[in-house]
C-alpha cells in the first residue's frame, strides 16, 4: 500500500513537471529511481499511464483518468503533514521559493532571511532567476514577483512596493550633451533587459511623458547585468532604487532628471491556484506583509 502511494506521488510530480528528469529535481531524487518507481506502479495498475519520447512526456487516456484522483491523494497528505507542522509558534516543515536574482540587499529577501532564523525547523529552497519560474512544473510553493503581474492563474497578495530611477556613470554623461529634459532620454544609448519592457513613463507635476528608447546599445538578461553595463559607462536605463543607492551616494551612479518619477511598483507573492494554501506559505506571507515598511524592497 504505501509502495501504492509513493508510486502515485512521483505520478503526479511527473504530471506536473512534465518529464523524468524535472520530477526528480523536485522530488530530490535520481531519475533512474523515479522511472523505477514509475515503471512498478504502471506494472501494478496494468496500464500505460504516459506516452514517452526522447524529449517530453504526455498523459495517456488512463494517465488522465488517474491524475485527478492521484492530486487529491498528494493534496490531501500535505495537508494533513501541514496541518500537523504549521500551527502553533514553533513552524516545521518545508518551502520552496523562487525570487529574483538581483538584490542581496532588498529587503524581502532579508525578511525570508529573517524568517528562516525565527523559525529553524523550516527548511527553505530558494532559486533566484530574473526569469519568472514556472510555479507549478517547478513545485514552488512561492514565487516573489515585481511589477505588473501577468499570470491570471496564480493567486497573489501585495506584499511590498519599489521605485525606480534613471541612472547613468559619470564616465557617460562626460561625453555628451546635458539632459535637460525626458525627450532627451530618447537620444541615449539604452540598456535593454529582455524580461522588461523598455517604455518608460515619467511624472513630474501634473506633466506625464513616456519616453520610447530609440538607440539600444546593449541588450541583457538580468537586472545585474544591466548595472554592470551601466557602471561600464554604456548607456542608461532605470533599475530599482534599492540596487543602485551605494552606487548613487559613492558617486559611480548619477540619478537622471531626478525631478522626474516613474511609478513605484508592487513587490507581490504569488502561488499556485491549485489547491489548499499550505500553512507554512501563509505564514511566510503574513510574516512579509507584517514586516513591511517603507518604500524599497
Amino acid at each position: 500500500m504505501i509502495e501504492s502511494y509513493r508510486g502515485l506521488a512521483i505520478f503526479v510530480a511527473i504530471a506536473e513537471a512534465g518529464s523524468l528528469s524535472a520530477a526528480g529535481r523536485r522530488l530530490k531524487l535520481s531519475t533512474s529511481v523515479v522511472s523505477h518507481h514509475l515503471s512498478r506502479l504502471e506494472s501494478k495498475l496494468g496500464v500505460t499511464l504516459f506516452f514517452r519520447s526522447t524529449r517530453s512526456m504526455s498523459l495517456t487516456p488512463e494517465g488522465h483518468a488517474a491524475l485527478g484522483a492521484a492530486r487529491r491523494m498528494v493534496a490531501a497528505g500535505a495537508e494533513a503533514l501541514d496541518a500537523v507542522g504549521g500551527s502553533g509558534d514553533k513552524l516545521v516543515g518545508a518551502l520552496r521559493i523562487t525570487m529574483p536574482a538581483w538584490g542581496e540587499q532588498m529587503r524581502t529577501r532579508q525578511k525570508l532571511w529573517e524568517f528562516a532564523r525565527t523559525h529553524p525547523m523550516v527548511a527553505i529552497s530558494l532559486h533566484s532567476s530574473d526569469m519568472p519560474a514556472d510555479l507549478i512544473k517547478g513545485g514552488f510553493d512561492l514565487g516573489i514577483r515585481l511589477g505588473a503581474l501577468v499570470d491570471s492563474s496564480l493567486k497573489s497578495r501585495r506584499i511590498d512596493d519599489f521605485e525606480r530611477v534613471v541612472v547613468g556613470s559619470p564616465r557617460y554623461f562626460a561625453a555628451r550633451a546635458p539632459i535637460t529634459t525626458p525627450h532627451d532620454l530618447t537620444t541615449c544609448d539604452f540598456i535593454a533587459v529582455s524580461v522588461i519592457p523598455d517604455a518608460m513613463t515619467l511624472t513630474c507635476e501634473d506633466q506625464t511623458v513616456t519616453i520610447h528608447p530609440e538607440n539600444v546599445r546593449l541588450e541583457v538578461d538580468t537586472i545585474s547585468s544591466a548595472k554592470s553595463a551601466i557602471l561600464a559607462g554604456l548607456g542608461v536605463r532605470n533599475l530599482p532604487l534599492g540596487e543602485v543607492e551605494a552606487e548613487l551616494a559613492a558617486g559611480a551612479l548619477v540619478r537622471v532628471l531626478p525631478q522626474w518619477r516613474l511609478p513605484v511598483l508592487g513587490v507581490y507573492a504569488v502561488w499556485p491556484d491549485s489547491g489548499p494554501q499550505k500553512t507554512l506559505t501563509r505564514r511566510l506571507i503574513e510574516f512579509f506583509v507584517d514586516s513591511a515598511v517603507g518604500a524599497q524592497p
